[in-house]
């Protein structure tokens, strides 16, 4: 029964963070308690507001560790202040947060393809946003500004957190004098990359055209918009994020080809990629990985290796073509 009505806990998240309730309750850092009907006057929601079936969702998302409930002595009024999850909801100094990754994956378009999800099983063929929408996602995306705009500050808002995290840990950018982000959105990471590794005087964000004529500048690195399967632009490093997930096996080999043909010798491919487990267990970390997967089989493609997460068995037919 909780997973047949699962789909509430997403929509009651989708719900908070387009009523703003992470900010109405962070304040800047205050993260102080607040009622339902103090959170709706914080965020600037009307008199109409139903601060009841606020607390409703609340309370849902309190269950799921999003929020944490304070009771008074005689437990008659409920106020809530942010876990560590929900301040990933509410909005930094940089104007970024998870919110805007949250609405990217429930915007209509992708919803539609959520209900096709079996398609994939029956005609492996078939892509369900393609089916669902009447093409594919990138093209999609290219046609509206608003969902590009959006998939740009979400991409932001998951990229900064995790290559702060990578970076205090890797530091194989020692040395590089160019370094291509292929697939890097709006810079986000190679400007983190550049600030902590002043041996880079260059920087070239490589993506798609429609991608990059969003981008912000930003002082030493050049947006180059293109096509991964032609060509990628030199330098003595080419820097992967998250991006072979979405290819076949034969795509990505072209793209590691690409990659190859734009490197001096000695170049360095620096390719960071989330792994399927080798064993499917009910952890946390492999669930997650193991929902993108899905995600990724009902957005992009289905078939096989196509479009997939791939085990750390699995690359070899890439690494060794």
């Amino acid at each position: 029964m909780e997973l047949a009505n699962m789909i509430s806990v997403p929509m009651a998240l989708n719900a908070v963070v387009r009523l703003k309730v992470a900010d109405a309750i962070w304040q800047g850092g205050s993260n102080n308690p607040l009622s339902a009907a103090e959170i709706l006057s914080a965020a600037g929601v009307g008199p109409g507001g139903d601060a009841e079936n606020l607390q409703r969702i609340l309370r849902l998302l309190t269950s799921f560790g999003v929020f944490e409930e304070h009771l008074d002595a005689d437990a008659t009024e409920r106020r809530y202040s942010l876990t560590e999850v929900g301040k990933s909801l509410a909005t930094d100094e940089s104007g970024l947060s998870y919110g805007a990754y949250v609405l990217q994956h429930h915007q209509d378009a992708l919803m539609r393809a959520w209900t096709l999800v079996h398609e994939a099983v029956l005609d492996p063929s078939s892509e369900p946003f393609v089916k669902a929408n009447g093409e594919g996602a990138y093209s999609y995306y290219g046609k509206k500004p608003e969902m590009n705009d959006l998939m740009l500050k979400a991409m932001s808002g998951v990229s900064v957190p995790f290559m702060k995290a990578f970076l205090n840990g890797y530091d194989g950018f020692q040395g590089v004098g160019t370094l291509v982000d292929v697939g890097g959105s709006a810079g986000d990471c190679l400007r983190m990359i550049m600030s902590k590794n002043q041996s880079i005087k260059k920087g070239v964000n490589f993506d798609l055209p429609e991608v990059v004529e969003k981008a912000p500048k930003i002082p030493g690195i050049e947006h180059v918009g293109g096509d991964v399967l032609k060509s990628v632009p030199p330098g003595d490093a080419i820097f992967m994020k998250w991006i072979l997930v979405s290819w076949t096996d034969d795509e990505c080999k072209q793209i590691l080809k690409n990659c190859f043909d734009a490197l001096p010798p000695g170049g360095k491919l620096i390719l960071c990629d989330p792994l399927l487990p080798d064993r499917t267990n009910d952890n946390r970390s492999s669930r997650a990985i193991l929902e993108a997967d899905v995600y990724i089989m009902t957005m992009y493609r289905t078939k096989g290796s196509i479009g997939q997460k791939r085990s750390a068995g699995s690359w070899p037919c890439c690494r060794f073509s």
